[in-house]
């Protein structure tokens, strides 16, 4: 081929030269040789003509150019060169191409006759040597003489005559030459197979290679040989010329040479060759694979390259017909034997089609030609369909005659035959394999004319034999090595699984489903004694998972008669007596029994269906280690397929996807019983699940062996003969169940799995046929029923729709956890988390594949994972989150709705109808409640109206154009009102709600909802004061609890309802009309309450203030008072004042006790509220002893939920963890003993051991280091405070509150409200006078002097807890020191002249105490100030209180435990330092010098005296203290304190010991008894 012709192939491929001129040694050359240059040459012959335009040009020359010059070196004989010359040289390279270099001598000067460049050296490179591209480093002789003819086949390294060479035929250039080729190899052992290839396609022998001369003698051991040594060959031209290869190689295994007239077996090397080749390209690429580890390279082969080699036309396959066009394939017998070991028993009757087949066995395909003509218009093709739709099959003519064998037959023998060393490589690129396999037969079928041949007859039988063979190979490895090498363990399962995938569209069904059966079967051998089952389990659900995702899974499964799939794809000689199986009318009850059990029946029937389902239903049971991973591979694996056969075209009509969803019936019986592992979307976790739920006895009969039989038989009775199933009998135990252990606990599922299951069950409860639906739950009982509603009620909470800024909270979030992340991988990245911990936290996430579930750090699966963990989504993505958020909430509880018309028409005529449909009104009031939709909630109250409606007749009443028409006739209201009052109360709160909606169309329906409830409950009484009570307190705790609660529509909303009652024309002439009206007036109070109470939203204490007067207000109605405490009780919470929270819910659980105790005498309940007074003294005005107070027994009173025994212990029990939140664990105690006696009253010991428990925990955290509360006076003066004005309170902070943070949130508060100039903060302590508050402060307003009228004043003041002599006797511990407080004190100094300190014996100090109306803690945080007293301390006695004050200091840190050394020689230093201003010795001289002339002081005097006293008493004690603790670097301190100290005393002396006379004489008797403290003391009360 010469360089015109292979224009275009170039264009395909790459051969380029790259030529780097290094050195020239010319030092020994003689004449003038200094200025050196090079000439580069291609030469394709001797002549100069033949030189080639192949040297890539300069940018400004042409594009090639036929020769190149190196750059002219200055005066040196031995120049280095630095260029590099670019050829673009001809693929098909001859012995005569070579590299011609030529050495030139440029003159600086040009003399005459004399040319600038003359010749000086001539060397030359052949390129061609013994069929290989010559490349590398040379070093060559260069010649002073001309080249001699025929040189080019020569070296310059041969010795030729009459030549004359630089330095005696010395190498004197240096040159390299590199090749960047697509078409050589560059590799002496591909060169060598290459060559041998090509002259066994030839057929030119002899043939000599290099020192060999090739013969048909020792053709065939050459090439044995070559192939070989294909393993070591260089890595990098292995892979470039991979593909190449590849097709040698499998050429050799369909097209064995004949030499001599033999056929040359080479199948087994060529074989062995492409698995070591495979295995050398994927470890050296093991970077470039896709999301299965199959490396890109090997997989573009497949899909694109690979074609079966061509066979010369003329040679017909024997018993086949023609195909329409050149026939390439004649099939002949193998010649390799297999061996006897291998024990391959023949295929038997093996059924391979649907029993769906209405067509006769030998009938053509229908299905693939529909397939294949609709393709595009379907859906996109499959694997198989792309490999035969983008193959070529161009017929092109053999240079030889050749025997043909079936490239799939020949694999699938020498991978059987393999030994092990060849089948470990086999096993590791089984894919490879198994995907070259399956495209060979696809192309056989298709070039064949086969496809449209019955399945059975597609395929010889050996070749099935082989193939049984191959998957039970496989499949044993699978099980034998899960435990030693995990990743290759899973590459092989899903290769095994995609292998069988695609030859349910190649192959017989039922011979297919046979292999599932036989790995099946492996796998549950290996259950039995495997350490780690579920390593199995998670690789056969894996395997289910991919076997399922066949284009045609849904025929496959055989759905019940009244489906209209295409034609099976494989009609089998069985077809005709399994007609019956698949879409025969049996007794249709019968068959709805059977449909919605997971029976050995409906799997023998839905094979594939059966085993999703089964795999399900066993890894619901109660867990076992690793099982998350397990259950949430098994959800998502049904979770895929739903929504595959959601979105599939094909299913859209209703009558189709019916059927389809008949497939998977038994879900809903696996998720009822799951129902305890469900994760509890409700938010306060309402739902209550049975306790004692049975035991999954439907399950154990799927379980054990269906008996042994024949393996490869599978019975022809059933359907498609897939009877044979893999899961064991009932009759036997089953292999996956642990040895017996007492029943374990539940497992919770996580969040997103029973999500999952949950989007499942809906699928199929949407999809299902109403008609069959309602005859299963007919023979259904009521408790399992009950466990369907249950379950509904699970969905609605589960898909409650949370709005667009849920998102965005999901969203920083996730963003705060990506931060997260990054820091601890920074903590790993420096060193701060040590190796091991890491280890074991990492050890703990990972699943039964080591790591595959947290994949991080492998490259090769660590875009399995999906990108969840996004942060910082765009608004738009938010958006349509939101969107689908919403449009699936609507969904679901819609296909709810239709759930629960289905059980109400069922159990309508039973007679558990009133245990279901107490059931089915409390998910329809959920559902209600969720955040529905306005589309949905018209159907909703629609259902509602029907379903609570008592039937009178069956007229339609029309209410402003809504049409109520009683659906179903139901004596449901009796149960309602007179029964399950929680139930009446849940219905007024939800329509209250809706009644306040900014939509007017949901406004209209729950007005008419409201109102027909209103007059049902008259009708049944010619009273409805059930409702009325209910309806009040819904509102009540609507306006307590509500955000987005709207006034003014719920207003409107009343006022259509009293519309309602006066155009009644039926009840026109009754009290109904008049008791509405009375109705809606208390409501609009109550919503007068309520905008006072909006107008102090952003004023906590107000706003509880509103709330307790209004809970205050309904002292009278019980029900109402305990909804607003409940109200106040959730604030308090909201805001983290559990203390108050659990004081509002002692208040309710005292109401109930009262309430119980008037309706019953029970020893072991609370006798009234009394018994609550050791939590609180607060608690006795919940006390009934007015005379307005209601009878428990009147209609209506009591009524709530909470006013049962049952209520109390919830109410107390929240109490409790009010308290244990707040830190008082002692009033844990004092609540407990309230609970304990009901509990064992009623046996139940498990609650008393929880109790126990609690309070074990409670007493264990007792301390002195927890914080309380700090409190402070808070007056308000002015008229702009209204009714706060002159009014004083003690507030109540959270602990550790400054007085700075209080004055400024009351001021920032108050000065948002009345402006910043209006209010002033009062910076003292001293008495308020008012009149001397200047009303008419002047201010600037906008550059305006503006006189305020009404001024704001605050006065704030830190206090303490106040406690006579007396009460310290009991208060003893912390807690007893800051619980049930009612006295206050703050001091204020001052003296005479008005100032607030001066010296000792002029400062006076004012002690106030406050009295509050309830002690704290309260049900609210501030409380009034109802008494005010205030003590007057004259000097002495201000200094007896601080002397008082360190003597108390020296003793408690001279008796801490444990010792403090600093703390003790603080207060030393304190006591007897000499730099202490107004310290101990100045105190004493100035009150003690002199004894006082006013006798009245006397005692004062000597007070004092006996308090110094004592103070260096226990200074004496403290440096004893002290010089026990000190080392010695602090004696030399310790020893300048005790002199401190001795002078101190030294100084004490004279004044102490000073006496006075008069307290020592005799007095008479006085017979009023006097008090100096009292007398001196100047006290002013105010009440």
């Amino acid at each position: 081929m010469g360089h015109t012709s292979c224009k275009g192939f170039l264009s395909l491929c790459r051969n380029l030269l790259y030529i780097y001129p290094q050195s020239l040694n010319f030092s020994s050359r003689q004449g003038s040789v200094r200025n050196i240059a090079v000439k580069l040459q291609f030469m394709a012959g001797e002549d100069p003509s033949q030189a080639m335009p192949v040297i890539f040009g300069k940018s400004s020359c042409s594009e090639f150019a036929k020769e190149a010059y190196t750059a002219v070196v200055y005066h040196n004989k031995s120049p280095e060169f630095y260029e590099e010359f670019k050829l673009k040289i001809p693929a098909n390279l001859t012995d005569n191409h070579h590299l011609l270099f030529t050495f030139y001598h440029v003159s600086c000067q040009q003399k005459q006759n004399t040319p600038l460049e003359t010749p000086v050296g001539y060397t030359w490179i052949p390129l061609m040597q013994h069929g290989r591209l010559r490349t590398g480093q040379f070093c060559l002789p260069v010649s002073v003489d001309k080249p001699p003819p025929s040189y080019s086949v020569l070296t310059p390294d041969v010795q030729l005559p009459g030549m004359k060479w630089v330095d005696n035929h010395k190498g004197v250039f240096s040159v390299e030459v590199l090749a960047v080729s697509s078409v050589h190899t560059q590799d002496p052992f591909l060169d060598r197979f290459f060559t041998l290839i090509h002259v066994l396609e030839e057929y030119t022998f002899p043939f000599r290679l290099k020192d060999v001369i090739l013969t048909e003698s020792n053709m065939e051991s050459e090439l044995k040989s070559s192939v070989g040594n294909l393993r070591v060959a260089s890595l990098e031209p292995l892979v470039a010329f991979s593909h190449q290869i590849l097709n040698k190689l499998i050429e050799l295994i369909v097209r064995p040479p004949v030499i001599a007239g033999q056929m040359v077996n080479l199948g087994r090397a060529a074989f062995e060759a492409i698995a070591v080749m495979v295995n050398q390209i994927h470890k050296s690429l093991e970077g470039s694979q896709d999301q299965h580890g199959h490396n890109y390279l090997l997989a573009s082969y497949i899909f694109y390259v690979f074609r079966l080699p061509a066979m010369e036309p003329g040679l017909p396959e024997i018993g086949v017909p023609a195909h329409n066009g050149p026939i390439q394939y004649s099939t002949l017998s193998r010649a390799t034997g297999r061996p006897a070991s291998l024990n391959l028993s023949r295929s038997k009757s093996i059924s391979n089609s649907n029993p769906d087949l209405t067509t006769t066995p030998n009938s053509p395909d229908e299905e693939v030609q529909k397939i294949m003509g609709s393709k595009a218009a379907e859906r996109a093709p499959n694997r198989i369909s792309s490999y035969l739709e983008g193959s070529t099959f161009a017929p092109t003519t053999p240079m030889r005659p050749a025997t043909k064998k079936l490239l799939h037959e020949e694999l699938a023998l020498q991978w059987v035959v393999s030994t092990s060393a060849v089948r470990e490589a086999t096993m590791h690129q089984a894919w490879f394999f198994f995907q070259l396999m399956v495209k060979s037969m696809a192309h056989h079928l298709f070039l064949s004319d086969k496809l449209e041949t019955p399945r059975r007859q597609r395929f010889p039988d050996r070749f099935i034999d082989d193939i049984t063979a191959l998957v039970c190979t496989v499949s044993a490895e699978i099980a034998g090595r899960c435990q030693k090498d995990t990743e290759l363990v899973e590459h092989l399962n899903s290769s095994l699984a995609f292998f069988l995938n695609d030859l349910l569209s190649l192959m017989d069904r039922g011979f297919v489903f046979n292999l599932l059966r036989s790995y099946y079967k492996q796998i549950n051998n290996r259950l039995q004694t495997t350490q780690n089952p579920n390593t199995l389990v998670a690789l056969r659900m894996d395997f289910v998972r991919i076997i399922c995702s066949h284009e045609h899974y849904v025929t496959l499964n055989l759905p019940c008669s009244g489906l209209s799939p295409p034609a099976s794809p494989s009609p089998s000689v069985s077809s005709a007596t399994s007609q019956g199986s698949a879409f025969s009318s049996h007794t249709q009850d019968q068959r709805v029994a059977s449909m919605f059990e997971l029976s050995v029946a409906f799997r023998q029937q839905h094979f594939l269906a059966g085993l999703v389902l089964m795999e399900l239903a066993l890894i619901l049971e109660p867990d076992a280690e690793g099982a998350f991973f397990l259950q949430k591979k098994a959800i998502s694996t049904l979770h895929n397929l739903l929504c595959s056969h959601d979105s599939d075209v094909r299913h859209t009509d209703r009558t189709v996807r019916a059927h389809v969803a008949q497939l998977y019936l038994p879900l809903i019986g696996i998720i009822m019983d799951a129902l305890p592992q469900l994760y509890d979307f409700t938010a306060l976790g309402q739902l209550s699940f049975a306790e004692n739920h049975s035991q999954r006895g439907r399950l154990a009969s799927l379980m054990g062996e269906e008996g042994d039989g024949d393996g490869s038989t599978i019975s022809q009775s059933v359907a498609m003969a897939i009877a044979g199933s893999p899961l064991p009998h009932a009759h036997r135990l089953n292999p996956f169940q642990m040895p017996s252990v007492p029943p374990r606990q539940y497992i919770t599922l996580s969040a997103e799995a029973s999500r999952n299951l949950l989007v499942c069950l809906l699928w199929v409860l949407k999809n299902a046929d109403g008609a069959m639906l309602h005859r299963w739950l007919a023979d259904l009982s009521a408790l399992h029923v009950n466990r369907l509603l249950d379950l509904l009620y699970l969905c609605v909470s589960c898909f409650e729709y949370k709005g667009k800024k849920a998102f965005e909270r999901i969203n920083s979030l996730t963003f705060k956890k990506s931060l997260d992340m990054k820091a601890r991988l920074e903590e790993a990245i420096l060193g701060t988390i040590g190796a091991r911990q890491e280890m074991v936290r990492r050890s703990r996430e990972r699943t039964p594949f080591g790591n595959q579930e947290n994949v991080r750090w492998r490259k090769n699966i660590a875009h399995w994972r999906q990108n969840s963990d996004k942060v910082d989504k765009s608004k738009e993505e938010m958006e349509h989150e939101a969107l689908v958020d919403g449009n699936m909430a609507t969904e679901a509880n819609i296909v709810v709705l239709d759930t629960l018309e289905i059980i109400v028409q069922t159990v309508i005529l039973s007679e558990a109808k009133e245990s279901v449909l107490g059931g089915v009104l409390k998910v329809l009031l959920h559902s209600m409640g969720c955040t529905p939709s306005a589309a949905f909630l018209q159907h909703c109250f629609a259902t509602q109206r029907a379903l609570v409606s008592k039937v009178v007749n069956m007229n339609a009443v029309y209410l402003s154009g809504i049409k109520i028409t009683p659906v179903l006739c139901l004596q449901f209201p009796e149960m309602l009102f007179e029964e399950d009052t929680e139930l009446c109360a849940d219905l007024c709160l939800r329509l209250l709600r809706h009644c306040s909606s900014r939509v007017g169309t949901i406004r209209t329906h729950a007005s008419a909802s409201l109102y027909l409830l209103m007059r049902q409950n008259f009708e049944i009484g010619n009273n409805f004061a059930r409702v009325k009570m209910q309806v009040t307190m819904s509102l009540s705790s609507l306006v307590g609890t509500s955000q987005n609660f709207n006034e003014e529509h719920l207003r409107r909303s009343l006022k259509t309802i009293l519309t309602y009652a006066e155009e009644d024309l039926e009840l026109r002439d009754t009290t109904f009309a008049e008791q509405v009206q009375d109705l809606v007036f208390n409501l609009h109070m109550i919503l007068t309450d309520t905008v006072k109470m909006k107008e102090h939203q952003e004023d906590p204490e107000m706003l509880m203030d509103l709330m307790y007067r209004i809970a205050k207000g309904y002292q009278t109605s019980p029900d109402l008072r305990l909804t607003w405490l409940q109200n106040m009780a959730a604030k308090h919470s909201e805001r983290g004042n559990h203390a108050e929270a659990a004081q509002c819910l002692v208040h309710s659980a005292a109401l109930v006790a009262e309430y119980l105790s008037m309706l019953e005498d029970c020893r072991y309940l609370p006798v009234g509220c009394v018994t609550f007074q050791n939590i609180s003294s607060n608690v006795l005005e919940e006390s009934a002893v007015s005379d307005d107070i209601l009878s428990p027994d009147e209609e209506g009173i009591c009524s709530g939920k909470y006013f049962t025994e049952q209520g109390l212990v919830g109410l107390l029990e929240q109490a409790a963890s009010s308290f244990t939140m707040g830190g008082l664990y002692e009033a844990v105690n004092e609540v407990y003993k309230i609970l304990i006696p009901i509990h064992e009253a009623n046996r139940d010991f498990k609650k008393l051991a929880v109790l126990h428990g609690k309070l074990q925990d409670a007493f264990s955290k007792i301390t002195n280091q927890r914080m309380f509360g700090t409190y402070f006076r808070v007056g308000f003066y002015g008229c702009k405070f209204g009714d706060l004005d002159e009014q004083e309170f003690v507030y109540k902070e959270p602990s550790i509150t400054k007085l700075a943070e209080i004055s400024h949130r009351l001021e920032e508060f108050y000065a948002e409200r009345f402006g910043d100039e209006i209010v002033e903060i009062i910076k003292d302590s001293n008495p308020v006078d008012k009149a001397k508050l200047d009303p008419n402060k002047v201010v600037s307003f906008k550059h305006l002097k503006v006189h305020c009228a009404n001024q704001a004043y605050i006065q704030l003041t830190y206090v303490e807890p106040f406690f006579d002599t007396y009460e310290l006797k009991d208060r003893v511990t912390y807690f007893d020191k800051n619980y049930n407080l009612r006295a206050f004190m703050f001091c204020t100094p001052f003296t005479l002249d008005g100032r607030a300190h001066g010296d000792l014996h002029e400062q006076f100090k004012r002690k106030t105490l406050l009295t509050t109306s309830h002690a704290f803690p309260y049900i609210k945080t501030r409380i009034n100030v109802i008494h005010k007293e205030e003590i007057i301390l004259i000097p002495i006695e201000v200094a007896i209180e601080d002397m008082q004050k360190k003597t108390q200091e020296l003793a408690f840190a001279t008796h801490q435990d444990p010792a403090d050394a600093k703390m003790l020689q603080m207060v030393l230093q304190g006591c007897v330092g000499t730099t202490v201003n107004q310290g101990p010795l100045e105190v004493a001289q100035v009150f003690l010098a002199e004894i006082p002339d006013d006798p009245k002081l006397y005692r004062h005097h000597n007070k004092l005296r006996l308090c110094f006293k004592d103070f260096t008493k226990r200074c004496e004690d403290a440096l004893r203290k002290n010089k026990a603790l000190i080392g010695p670097d602090q004696r030399e301190y310790h020893r300048e304190l005790e002199r401190n100290y001795q002078r101190l005393k030294e100084s004490l002396h004279p004044l102490l010991s000073r006496k006075i006379p008069q307290l020592y004489t005799p007095v008479a008797p006085h017979s009023a008894h006097r008090n100096s403290f009292n007398r001196l003391s100047l006290r002013k009360l105010e009440a």
